[in-house]
């Protein structure tokens, strides 16, 4: 299993779950799992990081099919890509490619109603390995997991010190997460605070 599939695991789970606060946000979560996937690639050594720039490695070919696409959408021409700009643009429905894949490979179901055998119900995580293997992952607190479901809202904050002694671009991908998720919040609140004005102008008018 991967990064990106064990967040997007654990936010189905949480999701889910009837006493969860608020549903993950596909936008934030496509984010987090562009995020995810340079720090696997980071770790397989099929990238680096020079400043803020991703910088490819070999052209190797991760076990993972999704993450290979990240490995071939790499840009590979100097001054090459920075960390922001992929997050944005590899990001862009990220989240729908990742369910979509769980769903090829029977993770993820459709309930069908008894009532109604021709409408599907709510989404359900079917019993596997994978499942069992994210949601132990994110009850371990592994930091990385952690950090990445911290920053869509998942709850189960990593410890402070949990990410110390981590390698440094690592560290640097996720704090770009961050920030990416703080300004998606702040465009959304922007263009809420715009719309309200333009609404309130037509009822004046």
């Amino acid at each position: 299993m991967t990064t990106p599939r064990d967040l997007l695991i654990v936010s189905l789970i949480v999701t889910m779950d009837a006493d969860s606060p608020r549903p993950v946000d596909p936008g934030e979560l496509s984010l987090a799992l562009a995020g995810a996937e340079l720090i696997d690639l980071l770790e397989a050594d099929a990238l680096a990081l020079d400043g803020d720039r991703i910088v490819p490695g070999d052209r190797r070919t991760p076990a993972d099919r999704l993450l290979d696409g990240a490995a071939s959408a790499l840009v590979r021409q100097a001054p090459y890509e920075s960390v922001a700009d992929w997050l944005w643009r590899r990001g862009r429905g990220l989240a729908a490619v990742y369910r979509a894949a769980l769903a090829e490979e029977g993770l993820v179901t459709r309930k069908r109603s008894r009532l109604l055998p021709l409408r599907t119900g709510r989404t359900t995580l079917a019993d596997s390995s994978a499942r069992s293997h994210a949601a132990d992952r994110r009850a371990s607190g592994e930091p990385v997991l952690a950090a990445l479901a911290a920053a869509v809202g998942i709850p189960g904050h990593p410890a402070d010190d949990a990410l110390d002694g981590a390698d440094d671009a690592v560290t640097a991908v996720l704090a770009a997460v961050n920030e990416a998720v703080v300004e998606l919040e702040g465009v959304r609140q922007r263009r809420s605070v715009e719309d309200a004005a333009f609404d309130n102008i037509w009822r004046g008018a």
